[in-house]
């Protein structure tokens, strides 16, 4: 919840920045397209993350289980196993 609030709380406070510059309006354009550039970009670079470390976990939770049902079938007591 804090990490919303302040994306958001920042996300307001630069857009009253932009509205408030004594530029043109040309200039006020192209640094609210930068803006949302950069949003946008976060919000990708965010996801591609989330995405690896998803895969990440699937793939180890995958080998784990081929592990752990290797290990099962074994009978370790059983004579001329080893």
């Amino acid at each position: 919840m804090q990490a919303a609030l302040s994306f958001g709380l920042s996300l307001v406070a630069l857009t009253i920045g932009i509205i408030k510059l004594p530029v043109g309006a040309w200039e006020r354009a192209f640094l609210a397209l930068g803006l949302v550039f950069v949003v946008s970009s976060a919000f990708t670079l965010a996801k591609c993350i989330r995405d690896r470390q998803e895969a990440t976990e699937v793939t180890n939770r995958v080998d784990k289980a081929r592990i752990d049902k290797l290990l099962i079938e074994q009978d370790v007591f059983k004579p001329g196993q080893l």
